[in-house]
């Protein structure tokens, strides 16, 4: 049986905490391989050393480099602290300096996973395992997963155990590429895909999954079990524990995903599977809410009779490289709902509006800007009777109006939107019909 576990920023973030992480691993034999992240935030107003990271390379041709200064200091202090034998003045000269001839910051940005991996692998006495050497990135910068397959084969299986830095890889060139931004994630799961693990453990610095925001609702119930499905919708709406692009790999090879807390090891956390459960007895699993939507709103006579005309809309979409969030439909009338930061700089909502009136010639055409989506999910919602009554005669209980609609075609979600000022509102009503 073989365990991967990846741990956070705030697992790596001092001496305590990484010492904390390795009694974690130590107390469990079957915790072979390693992924962690950079060094995060010790204390509110801290910097995190990959943003640390990134300024450096945007200091690069200042000759102080006032960021990696930083970043030189935190990385000798902590091996003192850790009293670790390990040149990591040499390792720090080296990477200041391939910085400053780094053409793009991925370079910079991976180094606080590479030295934190180096230092807990010797504090360990483990191999360290560059990532660089089985994470595999084409020459377009895309994730290459049949590369990364043969890679792994080839590297990392002729390892027992081993520390592994998280969210870079290589390119064919053998240039360091980074996924997005906690994407310590997505190396933890394709690791744990690689070595056929019998768990992926996700340390973090919570208790696993609520059944709502804690800074929403105060002390949530956890949740114990959901499926990789549930956990997409919730996750859609903000329930961000995994990146989810780490969940790919992970739903596709059935490992199970164990979320823990660093810092309460006792708890058991939440566990995500993969096949369908009868959750006879759980309704709804989890509510979830983020604000910043934007709405447009079409209307056309005979809009059904007209072949195309969803099409021509989505083509402006595709053209400005937006994404699409939800499409509610009615006879004559067709809404598209679009988070508002897939139209920063990019087009404004105003001239949006004009190039579909150009290309649809509608009746009527115009944007609702304060829109906040709710998602109420579980797969114990499938044919039930009433689940829908409930959702609204809770809005309807603190008069909140509802302005739109959505329901998936698997039955194990129903979305609304309100106005941004009754999100937190909304999500209270529905928490207190379902879990109170």
């Amino acid at each position: 049986m073989t365990k991967v576990c990846k741990f956070g920023g705030t697992s790596m973030a001092d001496k305590g905490t990484i010492e904390q992480v390795i009694n974690i691993i130590k107390s469990d034999d079957e915790r072979r391989f390693v992924v962690v992240s950079a060094p995060g935030k010790r204390y509110p107003n801290d910097q995190k050393i990959t943003d640390l990271l990134y300024k450096s390379f945007e200091e690069k041709d200042q000759e102080t480099q006032p960021s990696f200064k930083k970043i030189r200091k935190r990385f000798i202090q902590l091996v003192e602290d850790l009293q670790v034998d390990i040149d990591i003045k040499k390792h720090l000269d080296e990477i200041s300096q391939n910085i400053k001839s780094s053409k793009t910051s991925d370079y910079a940005a991976s180094r606080g996973e590479y030295l934190c991996a180096l230092i807990v692998a010797k504090k360990m006495d483990w191999p360290f395992i560059d990532a660089k050497d089985f994470i595999m990135f084409n020459s377009n910068g895309i994730f290459d997963g049949h590369a990364t397959d043969l890679m792994i084969k080839e590297k990392l299986l002729k390892y027992e155990r081993g520390i592994i830095g998280g969210f870079y890889g290589s390119m064919p060139d053998g240039q360091i590429k980074t996924f997005s931004r906690g994407g310590s994630d997505i190396t933890g799961s394709i690791v744990a895909m690689g070595v056929n693990a019998s768990v992926y453990e996700n340390w973090t610095d919570v208790n696993g999954f609520m059944t709502a925001n804690p800074q929403i609702i105060k002390n949530p119930k956890p949740i114990d079990i959901l499926t990789f499905e549930e956990l997409r919708e919730l996750s859609y709406m903000g329930a961000s524990v995994l990146h989810p692009e780490s969940l790919y790999p992970l739903r596709k090879s059935s490992i199970p995903v164990n979320i823990r807390n660093t810092f309460e090891p006792e708890n058991k956390g939440t566990t995500i599977i993969n096949q369908k459960t009868n959750f006879s007895d759980r309704l709804v699993t989890g509510i979830a809410g983020k604000a910043s939507y934007v709405s447009i709103v079409i209307s056309k006579s005979l809009m059904n009779n007209e072949k195309g005309f969803a099409r021509r809309v989505l083509s402006i979409l595709e053209k400005h490289d937006i994404s699409m969030e939800h499409l509610p439909t009615g006879i004559d009338t067709m809404s598209v709902v679009i988070e508002k930061n897939e139209l920063k700089n990019r087009i404004s909502v105003k001239e949006l509006i004009e190039e579909i009136r150009s290309v649809v010639n509608p009746d009527d055409i115009y944007a609702t800007e304060d829109l906040a989506m709710i998602a109420i999910v579980g797969q114990g919602m499938a044919n039930k009777i009433g689940t829908a009554a409930r959702v609204f005669n809770a809005l309807y209980k603190y008069q909140i109006n509802v302005r739109m609609i959505d329901q998936g075609s698997s039955e194990m979600n129903i979305i609304v939107g309100v106005s941004e000022k009754d999100l937190n509102l909304s999500i209270h009503a529905l928490y207190e019909e379902f879990f109170q």
